[in-house]
């Protein structure tokens, strides 16, 4: 079945910076857009950096635009988050998710366009 592990979340002070990866298993991964999403607490799940299957297409939030990037390899079915210049307002759950109709509906930038989800990885960010 479909798998996705996140890793790489913890505890950084205000301009720091952290790594999250994802780990794909059970499932083409090259066939299906990737994205990080995150859900502070009381908020609703908000996508911060989706990518198209080949990685030649990104999207970004404006909240996170020039700090974080997204990135895929796809001959080790991996994803990862690098966040710098980390904020107070950074602090949430993580989670990676994968979005097996893009080819056809395109790049999606929303929780709902997304069909496989992540456990989540904590990421806090002390001021």
């Amino acid at each position: 079945q479909v798998q996705l592990v996140e890793s790489g979340g913890g505890s950084v002070q205000a301009g720091g910076s952290l790594r999250l990866s994802c780990a794909a298993s059970g499932y083409t991964y090259s066939s299906n857009c990737m994205g990080w999403f995150r859900q502070p607490p009381g908020k609703e799940r908000e996508g911060i950096a989706t990518i198209s299957t080949s990685g030649s297409n990104t999207y970004y939030a404006d909240s996170v635009k020039g700090r974080f990037t997204i990135s895929r390899d796809n001959a080790k079915n991996t994803l990862t988050l690098q966040m710098n210049n980390l904020k107070p307002e950074d602090t949430a759950m993580y989670y990676c998710a994968a979005d097996s109709h893009c080819r056809v509906r395109g790049l999606g930038r929303q929780a709902q366009d997304y069909n496989y989800w992540g456990q989540g990885t904590q990421v806090t960010v002390s001021s």
